[in-house]
């Protein structure tokens, strides 16, 4: 007999993992398999790889060193590598001796919720979020996830004073709260939040004398001309840094999410301590530390990439908004991040989010497309669903075609669309 946090572990398979397998199983092929899945439910980004080829053919084979046993944190010449790419990132000074180098953000997200949480202490987080925060922060270390519900009115924006009223009635309600936790850029909205909405977020915090958790994990995967900031940005945070913690990793901006290197940057030295300890748990391979070091040597050449993701990135956007208005499917516009948050609520079957599950069904069984549903991200309301555009046009181009024929074939005639 397993334990009984072994056992809610075990059944509580994140919807977003459980798509993808499903999905990925049997792809799309436009000769070989017709019929087959589309994945837009996975946030990978497939546009980079012709650009990291060559650079990772480069760094050379194994070495002797690289089969040795490690800082089980992260070598120091990674972490001092990472830290540069992070102050650049924040515009202010990071040190290797800030950063835990762990396998994936999501031990990352684990390890920190660990660190500030007794079981039942609780994180505030704004919804929708990303789905696997459920599992991420909560799932080991017992903590409560509290919503901080936010307007579709607005398109879910990032709203302080809602974060500010659920912390407040969480207090009264004697739940002991220990952090504020948000995805910047946000996902699945894809928000790049301003330097006046995070100051205030930080302002809320610390008049609550709680943590921010901020996941960054897309600080580099930002669309057209907006501009990312921080939240270790010193225009929005001078006096609370130590209490925030920033998580990154080479997942997103790097389009690496199989090498599993995510990274918890934090200034809290008993923080720091207890997460270097939880890294003994999670570590990442010596072998893995010394490529990805080989990879960040030369600044000129990350910052180059990055640009040309950016790029890239921008382009895959566009092309999918463009799909989209094509068949008159509204969705919310995002600044950052690989997805569009699309409104299909005048296309559910029925009222609540047994109609948006019962379309979402049909969509990815019917059609073959894999798009995950609002409630999988904790949304306020039903009828909203994420799409991952970052792969291949014609791909894109075909699973909206068969969405919006899935739609038209549902009997619901829609109204003419209308962009957020």
């Amino acid at each position: 007999m397993i334990s009984r946090q072994a056992a809610l572990l075990a059944g509580d398979t994140p919807a977003i993992a459980e798509a993808h397998f499903l999905a990925e199983a049997e792809p799309y092929d436009e000769l070989l398999r017709p019929g087959g899945w589309i994945n837009l439910g996975t946030a990978e980004n497939r546009l980079l790889w012709d650009l990291l080829r060559d650079r990772w053919a480069a760094l050379g084979g194994l070495a002797e060193e690289d089969t040795r046993y490690a800082p089980l944190h992260g070598t120091p010449l990674l972490r001092e590598r990472i830290a540069r790419l992070l102050a650049a990132g924040c515009r202010a000074p990071v040190g290797a001796d800030e950063v835990v180098v762990i396998s994936g953000a999501s031990a990352a997200l684990d390890a920190i919720a660990t660190a500030l949480c007794d079981p039942g202490e609780a994180i505030v987080v704004p919804a929708p979020y990303y789905g696997a925060f459920d599992t991420d922060l909560a799932g080991r270390s017992g903590a409560l996830l509290i919503p901080a519900p936010l307007s579709p009115a607005d398109g879910f924006r990032l709203d302080p004073a809602v974060v500010d009223r659920v912390l407040t009635g969480a207090r009264e309600a004697g739940t002991a709260v220990r952090a504020v936790a948000i995805s910047s850029p946000s996902n699945p909205i894809g928000e790049v939040h301003s330097p006046e909405v995070l100051a205030e977020l930080v302002r809320v915090v610390r008049a609550h004398d709680v943590d921010l958790i901020s996941d960054e994990v897309y600080a580099h995967s930002i669309v057209g001309g907006h501009s990312f900031t921080s939240a270790l940005d010193p225009a929005v945070n001078q006096d609370w840094t130590d209490r925030t913690h920033v998580i990154w990793g080479f997942a997103k901006d790097f389009g690496l999410p199989g090498l599993k290197t995510g990274v918890l940057c934090t200034r809290d030295r008993e923080v720091y301590a207890a997460v270097r300890a939880l890294a003994y748990f999670a570590p990442v391979s010596t072998t893995t530390q010394a490529r990805l070091a080989g990879l960040l040597a030369d600044p000129g050449w990350v910052a180059d990439f990055l640009a040309e993701g950016r790029r890239r990135l921008t382009a895959s956007y566009e092309h999918a908004a463009k799909a989209l208005d094509s068949y008159d499917i509204p969705y919310a516009a995002a600044d950052g991040g690989f997805s569009l948050w699309l409104d299909l609520r005048r296309w559910l079957p029925g009222a609540g989010f047994a109609a948006e599950e019962e379309l979402w069904r049909e969509i990815f069984h019917t059609a073959r497309v894999s798009i995950l549903p609002g409630g999988a991200f904790r949304s306020p309301e039903p009828g909203w669903f994420r799409l991952c555009h970052t792969l291949d046009a014609p791909l894109v181009t075909e699973a909206v075609r068969r969405i919006a024929a899935r739609l038209r074939g549902t009997g619901v005639t829609p109204e003419s669309g209308v962009r957020t």
